[in-house]
């Protein structure tokens, strides 16, 4: 066993995290110093500091870091148009560099010599928080206590909560593993294990199931500034105000539902559900903002860079120089990104109405099916024959 004197840990207040923080002070007879995140989880974090001392936390640490959150680690994403597997909109995975981050420098502040985390030996989150621990502090103890102790399943984990008096959200009727944003909400374990079971609906708590969603469309406008939101309806707002209110409008057309099977870092398979109400609007708008702003090699070259970019932020590298490189030259493309997109929400759907930009390279003059005199149809010709040269020399040497 290690010697470690104090540990500063990641803590939700959720089932793993409570349980972690009695078992690091029995285990490791440590001072354990608590840090919670609030980056838009909403309620979960009202009985936290009560909770963690309780439990016996010499010190808690709740912050808000929503503004941060948004604007430094979600809008830089969506600029870049990420998503993992073409599904996932990377809620998790953006959130837990900022944590790690803040995390470290608490531990620097109050000389800890360790950090922990609640991220079990099977999933991405423990790759997530420990290259980012250890990105930012080489020399940093790291405490993985799903790799270490025998309590090895949610079901135990309960049963050890209720022995010691901690109170925790979980029960045995509800056992999903949850984790909450302002991005999304996610769902893993219970019966989502099983990828042919629906999941029941009075799991969902951010989206309205199609039949409940309001039966009239609604019709907004975003307004874009560098390939970021800054408005809705002209109103300007701060970030997480407006994925705040996004996820409002989202939500209540039952929008951002996604059932998932990922495959994740580690080489397993996982099932997930997620609720992404304004995120899944943001990145509709975003694309088609870009649709008329930006130059189309330009945008050819930027999205073979998005499964890879995806990757990077999926599997924890959000602090690596690889990351650093993509991330400028994303941001990059997205200085004439700027306008307005008009997007109706409706049972599910965003589609999008309209666009418009000081920066638009669409010319309708060049467009148009009508009579026009800045293009000559019979330049394409050429244009097809030389395009054509390579396909028929092909052809004649097979008949030759």
């Amino acid at each position: 066993m290690r010697k470690v004197d104090k540990v500063v840990l990641a803590y939700s207040g959720g089932l793993d995290t409570s349980v972690i923080l009695k078992w690091l002070i029995e285990t490791y007879s440590c001072e354990v110093i608590t840090f919670s995140a609030d980056i838009g989880q909403g309620e979960e974090l009202d009985t936290v500091e009560e909770n963690a001392r309780k439990t016996g936390a010499s010190k808690v640490y709740i912050e808000n870091l929503q503004e941060i959150f948004v604007k430094d680690y979600v809008f830089p994403a969506f600029r870049a148009n990420a998503i993992y597997e073409g599904q996932y909109l990377l809620g998790t995975s953006l959130a837990r560099p900022l944590i790690a981050k803040r995390q470290v420098e608490i531990a620097a502040e109050q000389g800890a010599d360790a950090v922990s985390h609640g991220a079990t030996g099977k999933g991405n989150d423990q790759v997530r928080f420990e290259l980012s621990y250890l990105a930012m502090q080489p020399d940093i103890k790291i405490i993985a206590p799903w790799r270490e102790w025998d309590l090895n399943s949610r079901t135990i984990l309960m049963d050890f909560a209720k022995k010691h008096g901690i109170n925790v959200p979980t029960t045995h009727a509800k056992p999903y593993s949850t984790d909450a944003n302002l991005l999304h909400i996610s769902y893993e374990g219970g019966v989502l294990e099983d990828p042919w079971h629906s999941p029941p609906e009075d799991m969902f708590t951010r989206t309205a199931s199609f039949k409940d969603a309001c039966d009239e469309s609604e019709i907004i406008e975003i307004s874009f500034e560098n390939g970021d939101p800054t408005a809705i309806n002209g109103k300007k707002l701060t970030p997480a105000k407006l994925l705040t209110e996004l996820n409002r409008l989202g939500g209540k057309h039952g929008i951002g539902r996604r059932d998932i099977v990922e495959n994740r870092f580690v080489g397993m398979k996982s099932r997930g559900v997620y609720e992404t109400p304004g995120g899944t609007i943001l990145r509709e708008a975003h694309m088609a903002i870009e649709s008329i702003t930006m130059d189309r090699e330009v945008m050819h070259l930027r999205d073979s860079l998005v499964p890879k970019y995806s990757e990077l932020v999926y599997y924890g590298f959000w602090f690596a120089p690889e990351m650093e490189l993509l991330q400028k030259m994303i941001d990059d493309t997205q200085k004439n990104v700027s306008g307005d997109v008009k997007i109706e929400l409706y049972k599910g759907n965003s589609r999008v109405l309209g666009r418009r930009s000081e920066y638009s390279c669409y010319r309708e003059d060049f467009a148009t099916f009508e009579d026009d005199d800045v293009y000559s149809q019979q330049d394409a010709e050429g244009f097809i024959k030389l395009n054509a040269l390579r396909l028929r020399i092909k052809k004649m040497m097979e008949k030759s």
